[in-house]
């Protein structure tokens, strides 16, 4: 009986984590959804963890930018567990589906991390959030320099998605070249700084 129990009590913690994919680790929330404690959720997070089911994007930081988040950003490795999951069944509902930049977002930090891994180079990568509410999806460092890029749901993005990346002028490293990752077909100039790079190309 308490092996039947421990394994329903996995299936709803992976199922409350798959709805929370892409967003900032609320473990209270998780904890709440499925009616255990805080600590409960944290042991069950943790198996996922080292089962390599889910991996957490921490939050830049650095002495010059003071005012940056301290809480992680859960992802799961496998987007179709994360669509199995929330019962999307096929493409055309995901895509009309209330999470779907969600799990837009978390294929490509997922794709990044495992194009790094294949080619057995270590991945520096980090989201940006500050107490103003300025985000970007994923920053990495290559070459002393950081690179900024945002992830949407879109053909055609906005331009002002790139006046986030002014945030990081004020800190240590140089900014270099950014991205906006969308569903553009083909690869585009956002301006000479930026590029648009459509998610296939990943």
């Amino acid at each position: 009986m308490v092996e039947r129990v421990d394994k329903l009590m996995f299936q709803d913690i992976i199922r409350a984590a798959a709805c929370r994919a892409g967003q900032m680790l609320n473990v209270h929330d998780i904890a709440a959804d499925v009616g255990v404690s805080n600590d409960t959720a944290r042991r069950w997070l943790a198996v996922l963890e080292k089962s390599n089911v889910i991996f957490y994007l921490r939050p830049y930081s650095e002495n010059l930018l003071k005012r940056t988040v301290k809480t992680p950003k859960m992802y799961f490795f496998d987007t179709g567990l994360v669509a199995y999951l929330t019962r999307y069944p096929s493409p055309e509902i995901l895509a009309g589906g209330a999470i779907n930049g969600a799990i837009l977002e978390n294929y490509v930090v997922a794709e990044i991390l495992k194009s790094y891994s294949n080619a057995a180079e270590e991945c520096q990568m980090w989201y940006y959030r500050d107490s103003n509410a300025k985000e970007i999806d994923i920053l990495t460092e290559l070459g002393g320099e950081l690179h900024p890029m945002e992830i949407k749901r879109s053909i055609s993005p906005s331009d002002k998605l790139l006046n986030t990346f002014k945030v990081l002028d004020k800190g240590r490293l140089p900014r270099g070249r950014g991205a906006v990752i969308c569903m553009k077909p083909e690869l585009a100039i956002a301006d000479a700084a930026n590029f648009i790079v459509p998610v296939w190309m990943l």
